[in-house]
């Protein structure tokens, strides 16, 4: 199945609607993802804000994708305000990707561990070394215009838009997947 994929005509959460009459993308399971995961430039606009200001504008993104997740993209240092963020200590390990580090942003108010990043990631993963990736849940996420909903959970950053189905790991009952 196919689904069409607009601009929002009204954005805001939980509500949206959306002008149809654009483009046409095919809708993906997140259970055809491989893993290991993969990363995979895509031809999309992404942008971030923080209400009306923008933290990063791209249409360079990649994707990573990886089996029960919703894609998490990644943007260009060189796409981001990177005059709002502050590197944050905490970091974790992704058994594929390395040690991330996180990032707070500086935008009229703080939020803390807004995003990461992978300074020195793992081999294979080098197309992503210092890109950023956002929480959809901390700032809002978009799309070729349309508002991403955030994965279940506070650990995985995944972005669910309209096109892509789960289940979604990360919700309860979840984490043994």
């Amino acid at each position: 199945p196919c689904l069409r994929m607009a601009t929002p005509i009204q954005t805001g959460r939980p509500h949206r609607i959306y002008d149809v009459s654009q483009t046409t993308r095919k809708m993906e399971s997140v259970w055809d993802y491989p893993r290991p995961p993969r990363v995979e430039p895509v031809e999309r606009r992404v942008e971030v804000k923080q209400g009306e200001t923008v933290v990063a504008d791209t249409r360079r993104p990649v994707r990573v994708l990886e089996t029960s997740h919703p894609p998490v993209f990644y943007v260009p240092p060189d796409d981001v305000n990177m005059d709002m963020l502050r590197p944050n200590p905490h970091s974790t390990y992704c058994e594929f990707k390395g040690m991330a580090s996180y990032w707070d942003l500086e935008a009229g108010t703080s939020v803390s561990r807004v995003g990461w990043s992978y300074p020195n990631p793992s081999k294979g993963y080098e197309s992503i070394t210092n890109w950023i990736a956002f929480y959809p849940s901390k700032v809002d996420c978009f799309v070729d215009g349309e508002l991403v909903e955030s994965q279940d959970g506070g650990f995985y950053g995944g972005w669910i838009t309209s096109e892509i189905k789960g289940p979604f790991k990360g919700g309860p009952g979840t984490s043994f997947w």
